[in-house]
């Protein structure tokens, strides 16, 4: 034994075992005097390791190993770009390798406090988040935000170097020519001719707001190039610089606008969800792919729209009220499309009214309607006098509301295109008759969203004033302003396929945190999916196929969506999920396949709409189910329901809470009515029940 190389083994006395305890043995590497480190003998086979035979039974030695080395990324360093440069690119994923590997964005190795390294595979579904989990454990965290805004605009500068809506197309061209024209009037004409000036060609048909950005553009670009917007003459204006310009409005816009609106989404809503969490919701946002489309390929400006209403929303939930009327009137003032948004605005706002009580509600009744109207009178000041003749508002309103245009013009994934295959709307009643009717539908589309927030203010009002917004309000709001903007989508009057954007975005907000195995992610995640598939034929007129098949694998892959589910475990909502992607699948392998028929050159289009209308009535008849599910939570149990079961919860709680002989085992029985010498409130019974087990 004495000519073994092997460490110096100590002998041990024999340790006691125990059913409910381990000790653990620290070890220290054993090297040779050439500085090689000797074999552990762990390695060796029970046969050949050498004890010494003084050694009595049940003693067992020490065994001394090496300690594993950290990896260098996990190293403390006062440097960090040292520590990023000689990070190697990390894997994607440490799955079935069986070995520890580099840090990365699935597995991050975690260090004890005895130094031993032991690697956590966490699975982290979605490659956002991956990367999230990553930066956060490599100490380059607050480097997400930076980082995220940097991708987010060359995603944006990426996809505007495509074509655009209308490109070489005279003698209208599309919408990207619309813009710039109206560049051209705001800036060469007095404001009463906005909305009067050759209307044949892109006639001004926003509210003033868009009028007034659009003039902020204009003098811009100008300045930088004069022929870019020369009346009449710069019509269909398509040269690289002017073409530049444009594309930079719109990232500048969106920047200024909704990607602040965006970030303080994420740290105001989701205050209470950790930064990792609220920096994914970032990721959901910045990266949607039906906006991106729309404003930075076919080229619009409704991100503008969209972040001052969810400044609007955020407001509101900050308490900030007034504040937040201001923000969504203007919103108004730039798209009228911003009306779907209203009807749960409002009622959010009357319901809080009731809610503060007959001397508050009223005050706040008051300084709203002050603020609202003073901010339209603002907008609208110069098409009314002394500015302009008193006839002078009505240019803008009947441009705004185009009445005249049908129920509906292009092919959109609505109620009354979808139904026109059966029942041919145009040629069956009139043209006012279909307005009536299209807006007795959308009211009690969205009667849900005018009376949940109400309701819910309401129940609210029987427990005991809150210091701020309660947060079972904020998902009441966002599930009405979805429910409210799905509903005008599917039945108001002259709806656009663009206009899927603004149920997309309360929808979006309210996937940005919820789990993967949830309805609110599925629907979202499905809704939002087969939203940028009714759009295609319009994406596919502008050239933008490469564009969308690459925004929405980007997408998906971000927040780690894949329709690839168990059939033994499949619900009701993953078979209505696989049998929608299959209908989208097939439809677009239908069409390069084979063009459409003579007969019916707008098949595909219309099979598009019979495709995406059961999607969008499934999300609208889910959001009236949840805000009914939301609006009840609002209160938890009521007053009278808990009057009739108090006497026999009460004596449950109480002969529970007596010991062996009648003896309190010091649990006092329950108070039901919430806080002694306090009035009655309405609240939920397990939050009454563990309050008072927590006081005690």
């Amino acid at each position: 034994m004495d000519q073994v190389d092997s460490p110096i083994l100590l002998p041990q006395t024999p340790r006691r075992r125990t059913r409910h305890r381990t000790s653990s043995i620290a070890s220290q590497p054993t090297f040779r005097s050439d500085g090689s480190l000797k074999p552990s003998h762990r390695s060796l086979s029970p046969n050949m390791r050498p004890w010494p035979s003084s050694l009595p039974n049940g003693s067992y030695p020490e065994i001394l190993a090496p300690v594993p080395r950290r990896h260098h990324a996990l190293q403390p360093t006062t440097a960090l770009a040292d520590a990023w440069l000689r990070t190697p690119s990390p894997p994607l994923s440490l799955r079935g390798s069986g070995q520890h590997g580099h840090a990365s964005f699935g597995a991050v190795a975690f260090v004890g406090a005895a130094g031993k390294e032991s690697a956590v595979v966490q699975e982290e579904q979605g490659f956002g988040r991956r990367w999230l989990r990553w930066m956060h454990k490599n100490g380059v965290k607050h480097w997400v935000v930076p980082c995220t805004l940097l991708a987010s605009v060359l995603v944006r500068w990426c996809v505007g170097l495509g074509s655009y809506s209308g490109q070489g197309t005279p003698p209208m061209f599309g919408d990207y020519e619309a813009q710039r024209h109206w560049m051209e009037l705001t800036n060469h004409l007095p404001t009463r001719q906005w909305y009067t000036y050759d209307l044949q060609y892109w006639g001004l048909d926003y509210p003033p707001l868009t009028a007034y950005h659009s003039w902020l553009c204009g003098k811009i670009g100008s300045f930088i190039d004069p022929s870019w917007f020369a009346l009449d003459t710069s019509r269909g204006v398509e040269n690289p610089t002017s073409k530049l310009f444009m594309r930079s409005t719109v990232i500048l816009s969106d920047y200024a606008i909704y990607v602040p609106a965006a970030w303080l989404f994420t740290r105001v809503w989701h205050s209470d969800r950790s930064r990792r969490t609220q920096n994914g919701a970032l990721l959901t946002l910045l990266f949607h792919p039906a906006l991106l489309l729309i404003d930075f390929g076919h080229f619009q400006y409704n991100s503008v729209m969209l972040g001052l209403t969810l400044l609007a929303a955020t407001s509101f939930i900050s308490g900030r009220d007034l504040l937040g009327a201001f923000l969504f009137t203007f919103s108004l003032g730039f798209k009228q499309m911003a009306l779907y948004y209203a009807p749960a605005v409002g009622s959010y706002l009357i319901g809080k009214c009731l809610y503060l009580g007959p001397r508050d509600g009223a005050q706040l009744f008051v300084r709203l309607a002050i603020v609202t109207a003073g901010t339209f009178l603002l907008l609208f000041l110069p098409f009314l006098p002394p500015f302009a003749a008193a006839s002078a508002i009505l240019d803008p309103i009947t441009r705004i509301f185009p009445f005249n245009r049908g129920i509906f013009e292009d092919k959109v994934a609505n109620f009354w295109c979808a139904t026109n295959v059966i029942v041919k709307w145009k040629l069956w009643t009139t043209q006012s008759a279909l307005m009536r009717l299209s807006a007795l539908f959308t009211l009690v589309g969205f009667l849900g969203a005018a009376i949940a927030p109400i309701r819910a203010w309401l129940r609210l009002r029987n427990q005991e004033r809150a210091t701020g917004v309660p947060s079972v309000m904020r998902t009441v709001l966002l599930l009405a302003l979805l429910n409210s903007s799905m509903s005008f989508f599917l039945f108001s009057f002259q709806v656009h396929e663009k206009t899927i954007l603004l149920p997309l975005l309360p929808l979006t907000l309210l996937l940005s945190t919820a789990p993967h195995d949830s309805p609110t992610f599925k629907v979202g995640v499905l809704t939002n999916n087969v939203g940028i598939f009714s759009m295609w034929p319009l994406l596919r007129k502008d050239g933008l196929g490469t564009q969308y098949v690459a925004l929405s694998l980007l997408w998906n892959r971000l927040i780690g969506h894949g329709p690839y589910v168990s059939l033994r475990k499949a619900t009701f909502l993953d078979a209505f999920t696989w049998a929608a992607y299959l209908g989208c699948a097939l439809l677009h392998l239908l069409e390069f396949a084979c063009g459409p028929p003579a007969r019916y050159p707008d098949l595909f289009p219309v099979l598009n709409v019979l495709l995406c209308t059961p999607v969008f009535l499934f999300a609208w008849l889910w959001s009236i189910k949840s805000i009914i599910e939301a609006r009840w939570t609002a209160g938890g149990v009521s007053v009278v329901e808990r009057k009739e079961k108090r006497t026999s919860l009460d004596r449950v709680i109480s002969s529970e809470s007596l010991g062996a002989g009648g003896v309190s085992s010091g649990l006092a029985p329950l108070d039901f009515d919430g806080v002694r010498n306090r009035r009655e409130k309405a609240t939920s019974l397990g939050y009454e029940f563990s309050s008072r087990r927590g006081a005690n």
